[in-house]
């Protein structure tokens, strides 16, 4: 899988609009989430755990409580990657 290139990244992260893009590692997305209670916030996670393994593409994440944080970027690409652009959206549908 290829790094998304500069000039095709603003279309791409348009996509996604409440994701962060972060230069570093190459590019990174990051949404963070916030749930009623812990209960929801592990739904959640189990869902997104359940499409990333489907994808074969997992998220770096991070949970307190209600809070989910989700990091993606494509390890195999040093960066962002589409596969990361498309299980950005597979996680906001499932929001």
């Amino acid at each position: 899988m290829k790094r998304i290139d500069s000039a095709a990244l603003p279309e791409q992260l348009a996509q996604v609009p409440q994701w962060r893009y972060d230069p570093a590692r190459g590019g990174t997305i990051t949404r963070d989430f916030a749930f009623a209670d812990f209960v929801q916030a592990f739904g959640f996670m189990s869902r997104v755990a359940l499409a990333a393994e489907r994808a074969d593409h997992h998220p770096e994440w991070f949970n307190v409580y209600n809070k989910v944080t989700i990091v993606l970027t494509t390890h195999d690409a040093q960066g962002l990657s589409p596969r990361d652009i498309e299980l950005a959206r597979r996680i906001d549908a499932l929001c």
